[in-house]
């Protein structure tokens, strides 16, 4: 298990900024996201978003460290072309990315492309996708591979990627299914997660290397953090309706363990938060509160072996400074360095 820990920022998604001014919020979000020092950035993926790779190289070419964290959708492209861009980048801007890999998706984007694979299968499918794209990312050898979904044969990677650059991988861990494939591709598994305490087995346990997904607003006051939190994601029965409609057409297993979870009473005992995820406004918990408690909830994770946290879409650079000061304190308190 790691002994430091990787912080991710997400990327805008287009559908939620004006075409006109959508390229300038990606490019200023990378660059708080840079300069605060985080490891990299989550750039989405799916059949309503624009394309994650060519976000990824204006993330690229206007940040100096940060590393995009490209979702890849398998049934968008075959693996040597998300194998060849990885290195097309390695050689045009000389920096490694990280690799998202995608087992599912919206159920209606994959019916409309005329995927109907069950659940679990499309993790197999994922474990082989990746498999060949480590393959042909790290071996000077042509590369052969017969699969259940995927065959190439002495298939060799032009230009060659070199070896500092060999790209971060992670997966979602929430089921079984995408924690056996984690372990399968030596990939990280990302879960959305219950509170720490009720997290019923840890990283340590499963054998792999994982990681969270969550919000965070924190303050020097508890009331202050609450009043940010509720502005930002107000009570919407509007959502709350498109959230029980996605639910019903949803097989993914995060969605469900979570919508499961039902509302929490907040206060200062309990920063653990799910009101802009039941109001269809992010897909993730939130932890809201002072420093010093949201920082004791983070160093709780921390010591349950969670070591990548990725956090939701920032709204300024203010609030990834406020989240910084939550992460240093948590990381104080763990004994645990930053990557």
């Amino acid at each position: 298990m790691r002994h430091t820990i990787e912080i991710f920022t997400t990327c805008p998604q287009s559908k939620d900024v004006d075409r006109e001014a959508y390229l300038n919020r990606v490019v200023e979000v990378a660059r708080w996201s840079d300069e605060l020092g985080y490891r990299g950035i989550l750039v989405y993926t799916d059949n309503g978003l624009v394309d994650p790779w060519l976000v990824s190289a204006e993330i690229l070419q206007n940040t100096s460290q940060l590393a995009p964290l490209v979702a890849i959708q398998p049934i968008y492209m075959h693996p040597y072309t998300a194998a060849k861009m990885v290195a097309s980048y390695g050689a045009l801007y000389g920096r490694r990315v990280f690799l998202n890999m995608l087992a599912g998706g919206f159920k209606n984007d994959l019916v409309a492309l005329g995927d109907t694979t069950p659940h679990d299968d499309r993790y197999v499918r994922t474990t082989e996708y990746t498999l060949i794209m480590k393959e042909l990312l790290s071996s000077p050898e042509p590369v052969s591979f017969d699969g259940r979904y995927y065959k190439v044969e002495n298939l060799r990677m032009t230009p060659p990627l070199s070896e500092d650059l060999f790209p971060g991988i992670l997966i979602s861990g929430s089921s079984e299914a995408g924690a056996a494939a984690a372990r399968a591709i030596g990939a990280v598994a990302v879960k959305y997660p219950k509170p720490p305490e009720e997290e019923e087995t840890t990283p340590l346990e499963q054998g792999v290397e994982a990681g969270v997904r969550v919000g965070i607003i924190a303050r020097d006051a508890t009331e202050e953090a609450w009043r940010i939190a509720h502005e930002r994601f107000p009570e919407d029965g509007k959502g709350k309706i498109t959230h029980k409609l996605a639910m019903k057409v949803s097989d993914s297993r995060w969605h469900e363990q979570l919508s499961k979870m039902g509302d929490r009473p907040v206060s200062e005992e309990n920063p653990y938060w799910l009101g802009p995820f039941q109001n269809y406004k992010t897909f993730c918990p939130y932890l809201v509160g002072n420093y010093d408690r949201t920082s004791e909830e983070i160093a709780k994770y921390i010591a349950k072996g969670y070591r990548t946290f990725i956090l939701d879409i920032p709204p300024s650079r203010d609030e990834l400074m406020h989240i910084s000061v939550v992460f240093q304190r948590a990381l104080e308190k763990s004994g645990i360095a930053e990557s």
